[in-house]
């Protein structure tokens, strides 16, 4: 059988071009996860951009982890005479779509490119199938887009960062969007010392619907301020099924390991052990960055080094795109292989 994915159009032109060569990808490994290891194609239907692919009869839930695709707008069944059926994939958001793109800020990230690496790390991993709500873990969550991206889809979230002013914005305005759509919830505020560092915390715990949460069908987001390498610790108890992390694109976001700057290889040699000890054995990251001031062989080495597995064979192998003169960005899924 043939069916075709109607890509939605992307408001960001640059990235447009980007997003069919992109959601052919995700798609590619969607099927994988499904063990559909089906050719994809790129096709243009009345003008507009579709991504084709033969496979059996589609069961509910291959349906639904194709209804995840970050950039999907429909899904048809191809028929007799050219004539496109529409599928009901039956997933839904679980909450608005608005919760990522409302707070802007400069530097922000793609919530469209958030949620695509989401779902190439998820198929990579051993959880890709799961029932249960995932944990997803960005250790440099800025203002936290991957966190918005992870609860929209129905996932937990924990976001690290070292900016306290960062997170602050991020808290504040998930408080205010809890209560703008007025989702029962409640707030906890602790704090954890972790290598002798005070690490302050507040989660969130929250439902789609006041039934579900009093039925205690929650989910959670963990905002923690600290330096990135305390995450091992952090989440040893609880380690989360997914990294997701699109690490600073240049200088002007030159980590800080307090008040001594490094360059991004020393960065990520201290700190991608602590990454793999805080991802599930069988977990998956996805990480992107800057290939132009950071090369993606000396990514490689750095993750294999701190003892992950990254996938370098398609459709895992290319997903490099223009952003802007100064960002040629690239992401590596990478597995946790750890017994």
């Amino acid at each position: 059988m043939q069916f075709c994915l109607q890509l939605a159009p992307h408001a960001n032109i640059r990235y447009r071009d980007a997003q069919v060569k992109l959601g052919q990808a995700e798609l590619t490994c969607l099927l994988c996860a499904l063990s559909l290891p089906a050719e994809t194609q790129v096709t243009t239907i009345g003008g507009v951009p579709c991504l084709t692919f033969s496979a059996n009869a589609l069961t509910p839930e291959a349906l639904a982890l194709l209804g995840t695709h970050s950039t999907r707008l429909m899904l048809f069944e191809c028929v007799d005479g050219g004539l496109l059926r529409p599928l009901d994939w039956g997933h839904t958001a679980y909450l608005p779509d608005d919760l990522s793109e409302i707070l802007k800020y400069k530097g922000k990230t793609s919530a469209a490119f958030t949620h695509m690496m989401m779902n190439c790390a998820r198929a990579a991993s051993d959880f890709a199938l799961a029932d249960q709500p995932l944990t997803v873990l960005d250790p440099m969550c800025g203002k936290c887009t991957t966190g918005f991206v992870a609860l929209q889809n129905g996932m937990n979230a924990v976001c690290l960062d070292i900016d306290r002013k960062d997170l602050k914005e991020a808290a504040d305005y998930f408080s205010n969007y809890l209560q703008f759509h007025r989702l029962k919830h409640r707030l906890a505020q602790s704090s954890r010392t972790l290598q002798k560092t005070p690490v302050p915390i507040a989660e969130y715990t929250f439902s789609d619907t006041k039934e579900h949460f009093a039925a205690d069908d929650v989910r959670t987001l963990m905002l923690a301020e600290g330096d990135s390498g305390l995450v091992g610790d952090l989440l040893k108890k609880r380690p989360a099924d997914l990294l997701v992390c699109d690490l600073p694109y240049g200088v002007q976001h030159a980590p800080q390991n307090g008040k001594k700057a490094e360059s991004f290889p020393k960065l990520l040699e201290r700190i991608l052990p602590a990454w793999r000890r805080a991802l599930k054995p069988g977990g998956a990251a996805a990480i992107s960055f800057n290939t132009l001031t950071l090369r993606k062989d000396t990514l490689l080495t750095l993750l294999q080094n701190a003892g992950f597995t990254p996938l370098i064979e398609p459709p895992y192998d290319d997903f490099s795109h223009f952003v802007e003169q100064a960002v040629h960005r690239d992401f590596i899924v990478a597995r946790n292989e750890q017994p």
